[in-house]
């Protein structure tokens, strides 16, 4: 009876790591892999960068945070084709989302800062943004107790910096991962997860050869790509991509490949906001990337598949920003 008792134990345990692993073999054959969720070791860090994220009073008029262009109610992004910064500047590019940010190779769409806490210092000082300093942004900063005190509990220290600035606000980047997206559930096993429509998508998406930019947990923001391979891209835009990063004429007009997470939420599309919708982008990227024309089917398909990527927004109680002081420098939005 023990014994055969042991043969049951010992073949469902090894039934099920069988299981186990033919689920992780099929999960690394195909070019995307499910989103973790995000793992924090530093909650208070994590806790000031998200206000400071939300403080509009890193900007020169005390109007615009990292949430406007990056909104979390809206997908990371601001549904606009170009942002819209001091003084109601018309940006020059597309704001990339925000959500799943830390699984890219580099920041902006030309790459020019190497990580999260690199980019997080960029928006404040540009003129065409946020129009601040660094400078005047810490001693605005520094004039808030609250803001002193928090320094103090996360660093160690009452001096407060922009190195400490960028750093708790990528530690709250860091946890803006969308995972438990329908075709992450399908990936892990559910095979009802996603409709049979969406599935021929998928497989359409892979036979066109869009995943061999379009891969990774991200589904994409891997690598840098020339915008117009077998056709030129026409825009006005006049960024020229990773091209100003290198100074190197073979990266004219290569930008970093978009992750493809959630970007039902992420209109308008590519670094110029010229395509409207999913199903526009789709026939754009078929015809100058692939040199692919897909029917009306297919590319609703494709565009069915594409929208099974939208994971868990990330969700969090709105941070409670502390009050200005007396001393604390007073915005001037107009000036």
């Amino acid at each position: 009876m023990i014994r055969i008792l042991w043969i049951a134990v010992t073949t469902l345990f090894l039934g099920s790591t069988w299981l186990s692993a033919q689920r992780m073999d099929t999960m690394a054959m195909h070019p995307i892999q499910p989103i973790a969720p995000a793992t924090v070791t530093n909650q208070p860090m994590v806790d000031l960068g998200a206000k400071l994220f939300f403080d509009p009073r890193l900007s020169k008029s005390g109007f615009i945070s990292c949430n406007s262009c990056h909104n979390l109610s809206m997908g990371g992004s601001d549904n606009l084709a170009t942002s819209i910064g001091d003084r109601w500047q018309q940006g020059p590019i597309n704001a990339p989302t925000v959500l799943n940010s830390s699984m890219s190779v580099a920041q902006f769409w030309d790459g020019r800062a190497r990580d999260l806490k690199e980019q997080a210092g960029g928006p404040i000082a540009n003129p065409g943004e946020m129009a601040f300093t660094h400078d005047l942004a810490i001693t605005m900063l520094a004039s808030i107790p609250q803001y002193v005190e928090e320094f103090e509990r996360v660093f160690d220290t009452r001096v407060v910096d922009i190195d400490g600035v960028t750093k708790a606000i990528a530690a709250f980047e860091e946890t803006l991962v969308t995972p438990n997206a329908r075709f992450d559930r399908w990936l892990k096993g559910d095979r009802s997860a996603i409709t049979a429509t969406e599935l021929e998508g998928y497989q359409l998406f892979k036979s066109s050869g869009c995943a061999m930019c379009h891969n990774g947990p991200a589904a994409g923001g891997r690598t840098f790509r020339k915008m117009g391979i077998v056709e030129p891209y026409r825009t006005d835009n006049p960024a020229e991509g990773r091209f100003a990063v290198t100074g190197r004429d073979a990266d004219r007009f290569s930008f970093k490949v978009p992750s493809l997470r959630n970007v039902e939420l992420t209109y308008p599309y590519f670094h110029d906001g010229a395509a409207d919708t999913l199903a526009e982008s789709v026939d754009v990227m078929g015809r100058i990337q692939l040199g692919k024309r897909y029917s009306p089917q297919e590319n609703a398909k494709i565009v069915a598949f594409l929208k099974t990527l939208t994971g868990d927004q990330p969700s969090f109680q709105l941070p409670q920003l502390p009050p200005s002081s007396d001393a604390t420098p007073r915005p001037n939005p107009f000036d």
